[in-house]
This record gives structure tokens, sequence and C-alpha cells, in this order.
């Protein structure tokens, strides 16, 4: 009975930490989007196709996770709950967040976007990645591209990708900016720091005691 209590909390646990995890990632993608100073790669692009498209910030992130999904069929790689309910939770988060946030007026308000936002994504990636329940549609693309050509690096290749959507985004009109580099240099730190905190460890198998 222990056993199947402790198991029990666990996965609550587990599922509070993945959905907050998921509900203060979009928070932190609308501080930055709110700082104007500029967004990381994947939301530049988000950003320039929800201006070329007209639809909302939130509704791109969660429409463009479809077709990422479907490019994991040929790398092998399979959703776990983490990834669906990062396919939709992000983007409705990010929406929200965006309709109540008030903007920011001069620099110290914008700054304030920015570094808390940074700092906040970095919680976030900590805390959805160490429930452990799946990496996000984005993350995975990455996974799965490394586990398909195990020669490419992982830095490589999530180089390339962030390059190319950023690129894209640029064109579409996403911003780029001063917190696109500072996120580029601070969130590997911050997702170094976080993640430790937050993974949840392993259950542990009940020791069986021998009775002479």
């Amino acid at each position: 009975m222990t056993a199947t209590g402790n198991g029990d909390r666990r996965l609550t646990r587990r599922l509070a930490q993945l959905f907050t995890g998921l509900v203060l990632y979009g928070v932190s993608m609308a501080f930055m989007v709110e700082s104007g100073l500029g967004l990381n790669p994947w939301d530049v692009f988000h950003q320039g196709l929800s201006k070329a498209t007209g639809i909302s910030f939130g509704w791109v992130v969660i429409l463009l996770g479809v077709p990422i999904l479907l490019l994991w069929i040929p790398l092998r790689q399979k959703p776990g709950i983490g990834t669906i309910a990062n396919l939709f939770v992000v983007g409705f988060a990010v929406d929200g967040a965006l309709a109540v946030l008030p903007a920011g007026h001069g620099i110290p308000a914008r700054i304030g976007y920015l570094v808390g936002g940074i700092l906040l994504n970095g919680l976030a990636t900590g805390l959805y990645i160490g429930s452990n329940f799946g990496p996000g549609p984005r993350d995975g693309l990455m996974t799965g591209i490394v586990g398909r050509f195990p020669k490419l690096s992982i830095r490589l290749v999530r180089t390339a990708i962030e390059l190319t959507v950023l690129g894209v985004g640029f064109l579409l009109g996403g911003t780029v900016g001063i917190g696109t580099v500072a996120y580029a240099l601070a969130i590997g730190p911050l997702v170094h720091l976080f993640l430790p905190l937050c993974t949840v460890a392993p259950a542990r198998e009940p020791k069986l005691t021998s009775v002479d």
C-alpha cells in the first residue's frame, strides 16, 4: 500500500509540474513579446507567421506543432503525454497572457519584461522537462534528428534548426534584437541550473525483506 501511495503522489507531482511548467512557458513567451526587444528563434518564427497570416501568436504555436509532429514519423520519434500537452497548453497560455499583460512602456519596463521572460523560461523548461513526460514538438524534432543520424551533434542540429527558423521568421517580420542574443546566451545556463532542481527522481523499487 505504501508503494502505491508513493507512486500516486509522484504521478500527481509530475502532472502538476508538467502543466505548471507549460503555462509558465507560455507566460514567459508573452513577456518577451511585450518587451519588444527580441524573441528566441522559434518565437521570431511564430511572430513572423502571425503577422503574415493574421492568426494569433498562440494559435500559430499550436497549429505549427502539428506539421512538426508529422516530421517525427520518419524520425521514429514517439510523443508522450507532455508532447501533446505542450502542443495545446503553451499556445493558449501565451495568448491568455498577451491579453492581460500591460504594454511595456519605457525602457525599464521593457527590460523588466525581457529579463523576467528569460528567467521564467528557464524555470519553465526545467519544470516541464523535469516531469519526464516527453519533449515538446520542437525539442523532439531536434532529439529525433540526432537519434536518426547519430553522427550529427546536438549542438549542430539545434544551431541549424534555430538559425533556419530565425532567418525565416525575420524575413516574415518577427522581432530580432538584443533579447534574441540575451536569450541565446542565458537559456543554457538557466536550464542547467533549474533542470536538476526540478527533475523528478525515478521511483525506487520496494525492498524485499527475507525471512529466515
